[in-house]
């Protein structure tokens, strides 16, 4: 509810002054200044009476109304009510003026005064209304705007925890294939796994990084590929002049893509699997031969998606998804400094 503090210092008193004025209730040139003052407290208090009882109808029958009802027969109906009580409050004040004062008693100046008391309250629940309209509007569009903050915060949540088992789960897997087939090797891809979760565990939260950390990461990463795949795949990237422009990307972009790569297509010694990173117009597009598992896929269906909407709800970006048969394209939009800085 709308603070109403400087409306009732300013509508009451005016009220009070206005009512005998523009009524003719009072015969100014009958007293003296003192008695006026005496005279105007007493308006001012039937103001004040009008403006309390105004003040109860808006409170008590403002909940009566529906949430969807139209806003017109809302504010007709307080200002039809409040009128009516106004006007007869300033009916009975102006009869007991009459019966305590000098004046000689006349009908015209009660309708009068009870007339613009009427008026007096239809125009300030107009005001009263546009101003708690426009206050509660306000209020409205802050809690929505808080609402679809802790929304996209929470689905960025979900997001970075999709991602987590899926990494975890491919990982486990190409380690396990290692400690059954060569215990020595399996404990270098062990120390590169270490670096591998390091980066992760340090980066997982943060919404943007260097393309540079991103790509020290994807080497070694890469690195644990080859050894699980047993050299049946390449990954050739060519990003030197996207580097010096200090480019940045979201954390773990480009292992997913490889990721996705790896998991969809079969590849052997004569046709390995390759990948191309490079910059093409305004883009990091990462490029692979295309040659699908004759057998269906597992999937979480988390990858391509997942991608898509961390895009959208860090940088407003959309990526780029094209898929022929022969290769499989995903271009992810350049992000400057100056922009994840803005």
């Amino acid at each position: 509810m709308i603070k109403d503090r400087i409306l009732k210092l300013v509508f009451i008193p005016l009220l009070g002054i206005f009512i005998p004025y523009f009524s003719d209730i009072i015969s100014y040139e009958r007293y003296t200044l003192f008695e006026l003052l005496i005279i105007h407290i007493y308006f001012i208090f039937l103001s004040f009476c009008i403006w309390s009882t105004t003040s109860w109808i808006h409170h008590s029958l403002r909940p009566l109304f529906k949430v969807n009802q139209s806003p017109f027969i809302k504010i007709s109906s307080v200002s039809l009510t409040g009128a009516l009580f106004g006007g007869a409050i300033c009916w009975i004040f102006a009869l007991i003026w009459f019966r305590i004062s000098n004046e000689i008693f006349s009908w015209p100046p009660v309708f009068k005064s009870s007339s613009f008391s009427a008026l007096a309250v239809v125009v300030f629940t107009l005001i009263y209304e546009i101003l708690f309209l426009s206050k509660e509007r306000e209020l409205d569009e802050q809690v929505v705007t808080i609402l679809d903050q802790e929304r996209s915060k929470a689905e960025m949540t979900i997001l970075n925890q999709q991602l987590e088992p899926h990494f975890i789960f491919n990982s486990l897997n190409a380690l396990s294939y290692l400690i059954l087939n060569d215990a020595q090797t399996a404990h270098a891809f062990n120390s590169k796994l270490a670096s591998v979760y390091k980066y992760f565990l340090i980066n997982k939260n943060r919404e943007l990084i260097s393309l540079e950390e991103e790509l020290e990461f994807i080497n070694n990463y890469f690195f644990l590929l080859q050894i699980r795949h047993d050299h049946k795949l390449t990954m050739i990237t060519d990003l030197r002049e996207t580097l010096e422009e200090k480019v940045m990307i979201l954390p773990c972009a480009l292992q997913l893509l490889v990721e996705n790569a790896i998991k969809h297509n079969e590849f052997t010694d004569e046709n390995p699997l390759l990948i191309n990173i490079f910059q093409q117009d305004g883009f990091i597009t990462i490029k692979n031969n295309k040659k699908s598992k004759p057998s269906l896929v597992d999937s979480t269906n988390i990858g391509l998606r997942n991608l898509s909407a961390r895009y959208k709800f860090v940088c407003n970006k959309e990526i780029s998804i094209q898929s022929s048969d022969h290769e499989f394209v995903v271009k992810l939009p350049l992000i400057h400094k100056i922009q994840e800085n803005a």
